[in-house]
């Protein structure tokens, strides 16, 4: 690995070998894959911004950063305290540097799968360069109902949120279309540059957010001083809590996006290193500091942990993570779909009512659908595990493991350093798989168990104790 010419950025030379200035394998035809890169995938996908009204690429590596950590660092932190709770202190805080090393790799080999392909926009794209036009749609499909399901896990949050506030004061189902309308109206703006702005003000609110919890639960201390290092829990339950570590790194999956409309996409190692250094540190310090105040009992989402007045104030500095690190997954959504209907026409770049009608209409129907999953599946925990296992199994972990082994097909072994990195990228592939199936069946088998004493898709039923 080594220095780009630019200073700034890290590229793997072995990887990147054979690729020329458009993205294609010079050995493509010896890969025994599909030919990449049809028509209307082919090169940039904003194409030449030069005359555009609206331009794309314009992030800076921090911006990129700070997207990144808005995305990632929200519904996830609020569960880990109850993770520790579940499993143990010793096992939660080993799941959390473990995982967030991984995720470290996995997000670099994303990167070097971005600049060997520059046209990959998104999961799709990545999908029919190996699979061709079937690859596309199963790629495009599974990332658009993870997306939606995230969005989905926001709107739920944000009626918790209100209901804690407000004690209740009306019906949960209303409190979900209010989140509903305010998310979409912050997901209008059409490039990430200027959800970016929004992104800072979603990192500040979580921090204070969190240190409130860690004060409130250190002074009045509800666990009464009670810190398990080991637990004896059931596999479905343990398991199920072990997916809410995986849905805390779950920001993969946006990735190509974000690299996408960088000004510099060899600066994203930085923007990476940014994120894992904020999440895993800030991962650790929440979980356990909140776990060990607040005991065996301990409330997901974490915010709930507090007593008195403090819950309304910590939910309530949290808006602005809840609504925006949404706003950022819908705006990935809608992305998608915009840059899959308009790639390769004058419409991308466009700046008129026309444009942002169309924008608009993907907009609304987005959240739409996030709002129907978030009242048909109430319960918070469940709801987490389920996409975890589903989706971010594959696209935080297990997919990177594959795009390694494409990369680099036909050369394993070349050198005892390739050998054991595709040793461990055909482990990354297994352990996607095994999370997968594994928090499937956990998940399963807790929405069973939780649908016979929850209170019911749409209901107007206070949920705040649910989520607990």
């Amino acid at each position: 690995m080594a220095i780009d010419e630019k200073g700034d950025g890290y590229r793997d030379e072995e990887a990147l070998k054979g690729v020329d200035s458009n993205g294609r394998r010079s050995d493509e035809k010896n890969l025994g894959t599909v030919k990449s890169s049809p028509s209307k995938a082919s090169g940039d996908p904003f194409g030449d911004e030069s005359n555009s009204a609206v331009k794309y690429k314009t992030m800076a590596w921090w911006q990129a950063g700070m997207i990144m950590i808005a995305e990632t660092i929200s519904l996830g932190i609020l569960s880990l305290p109850s993770v520790l709770a579940e499993i143990g202190m010793v096992a939660g805080i080993i799941l959390i540097v473990g995982l967030g090393a991984l995720a470290t790799y996995t997000g670099y080999v994303i990167g070097q799968f971005k600049l060997a392909y520059p046209q990959v926009h998104n999961m799709a794209d990545a999908g029919e360069i190996m699979l061709g036009s079937i690859g596309r749609e199963v790629f495009g499909i599974a990332q658009m109902l993870f997306i939606v399901f995230v969005m989905g896990s926001h709107i739920l949050t944000f009626s918790i949120m209100m209901n804690t506030i407000t004690g209740h004061a009306t019906c949960s189902i209303v409190f979900g279309i209010v989140g509903l309308v305010v998310s979409l109206i912050c997901t209008l703006p059409r490039t990430l540059k200027k959800v970016s702005h929004m992104a800072v003000s979603s990192f500040i609110s979580i921090i204070a957010a969190v240190l409130i919890t860690m004060i409130g639960v250190g002074v009045t201390k509800p666990g009464h001083n009670v810190v398990q290092a080991t637990v004896h829990t059931p596999f479905s339950k343990a398991f199920l809590a072990t997916t809410n570590i995986v849905f805390a790194y779950a920001g993969h999956v946006a990735f190509f996006s974000f690299i996408s409309e960088m000004k510099e996409p060899e600066s994203y190692m930085k923007a990476l290193y940014l994120l894992q250094g904020a999440d895993v540190s800030m991962y650790l310090i929440v979980a356990a500091v909140t776990y060990r105040y607040a005991g065996p009992d301990v409330a997901s989402p974490a915010l709930g942990s507090t007593s008195g007045i403090l819950p309304k104030l910590a939910y309530g500095i949290a808006i602005p993570t809840i609504v925006i690190a949404g706003v950022i997954n819908g705006h990935v959504a809608a992305k998608y779909c915009y840059v899959r209907l308009f790639r390769g026409t004058n419409k991308m770049g466009q700046k008129t009512w026309g444009s942002f009608g169309r924008w608009g209409i993907i907009v609304l129907l987005l959240w739409t659908l996030a709002w129907i999953i978030a009242e048909a599946i109430p319960v918070f925990n469940d709801l987490l595990g389920l996409i975890s296992a589903l989706f971010a199994s594959w696209f935080t972990y297990g997919l990177s493991g594959v795009f390694w082994l494409y990369l680099n097909y036909g050369r394993y072994r070349e050198s005892g350093r390739k050998m054991a990195l595709a040793a461990l990228n055909s482990c990354i592939f297994l352990i996607g798989l095994a999370i997968c199936v594994l928090g499937l069946y956990a998940s399963g088998t807790a929405i069973a168990e939780d649908a016979k004493s929850s209170n019911g898709s749409f209901s107007c039923a206070d949920n705040t104790k649910e989520s607990s």
